[in-house]
């Protein structure tokens, strides 16, 4: 694989993970770049900053710490409020902007954001273009192959988003009416791939090694976009990496190292939320790692029920016991 360029940043690897609300925070962020993700863009953050001294967006907006470069994933309807918010994030400490168009929840359309704006190309070239100006570093687009089926302009929003100043694309092989149903298509990832001369990622359904080889072969595209398959399993990205650059398979992580990875994982949510919320964050997490462990089950449930870090975190030691 040629190595991937976004603006002045080379990046290591040419899988990356996708946004995720409620996911992505910081320490899964920090944790998948340590497992070899090539960039991990923040939450998505409202561009309206009027909300921003809310708790959940000041959290989504913390950077600190994170390897170069910084990602920071925006969404919102108003070219000028997201020229600002691009601004303002770039300000303290962003070295790349994201813009979401490709969000296909009811409360982001509704709003005529996230992936709502490919019903109305006019205003996507108006927020591009704007977001661009406003910013000396690379702005890159997340969206989606369409509105529905019968309205995939995935391939004009591209032309429009490469003429507009925008320097890499992911695109999720649906359109914002297939949600994540169904399976994603690539034939359409491909004809955007074709249409423009920016990286593209190509995302939707790539959950392992020969999945990822397939999608690029499938594709053209540059590289591949990682989402829920990192949930419990961050260290997908280190066995894809592997399997592109070996065509072998990496043996699986020794459970004792995924017990260290978990327990390291559960200290750094503690440490940006707080006990109580980090106690609840680590929940689902945990979940998501026992999902990948058969027999693992009767643990999950247990963990779902405690109510300390140090419950938490001395139940761990079961995995690999």
């Amino acid at each position: 694989m040629s190595l991937i360029r976004i603006g002045p940043h080379v990046l290591s690897s040419c899988v990356i993970l996708a946004p995720m609300a409620g996911v992505t925070d910081r320490p899964f962020r920090m944790l998948c770049r340590q497992f070899g993700a090539g960039l991990a863009a923040s939450e998505m953050l409202t561009s309206d900053t009027r909300l921003w001294g809310s708790e959940k967006s000041q959290r989504r907006m913390d950077i600190a710490g994170e390897a170069s470069p910084r990602v920071v994933q925006i969404a919102g309807y108003d070219a000028g409020m997201m020229a600002e918010a691009a601004q303002r994030n770039v300000d303290a400490g962003a070295d790349i902007i994201d813009i979401n168009m490709g969000c296909p929840a009811k409360k982001v359309c509704n709003r005529q954001a996230g992936s709502a704006l490919l019903q109305d190309e006019a205003l996507v070239v108006q927020i591009l273009e704007r977001v661009v100006r406003s910013v000396q570093v690379p702005v890159t687009l997340k969206t989606r192959t369409g509105w529905d089926r019968e309205h995939k302009n995935g391939v004009r929003i591209a032309t429009l988003a490469e003429q507009s100043g925008i320097q890499a694309l992911a695109i999720h092989g649906r359109t914002r009416a297939d949600m994540y149903q169904g399976d994603a298509e690539y034939e359409t990832v491909r004809a955007i791939k074709e249409s423009v001369r920016i990286p593209v990622f190509a995302n939707g359904d790539i959950d392992s090694p020969h999945k990822a080889h397939a999608v690029l072969a499938a594709t053209g595209c540059d590289g591949i976009m990682i989402g829920r398959a990192a949930q419990g399993q961050p260290w997908i990205f280190e066995e894809v990496n592997f399997f592109l650059s070996t065509g072998h398979l990496r043996p699986g992580l020794p459970l004792q190292n995924v017990r260290d990875t978990m327990r390291v994982h559960l200290e750094n949510l503690y440490a940006f939320y707080g006990d109580a919320t980090g106690i609840r964050m680590a929940r689902k997490h945990l979940s998501w790692y026992c999902r990948h462990h058969p027999g693992c089950d009767i643990l999950r449930k247990r963990l779902m029920q405690l109510e300390t870090t140090h419950e938490q975190l001395s139940a761990l030691w079961e995995l690999a016991a």
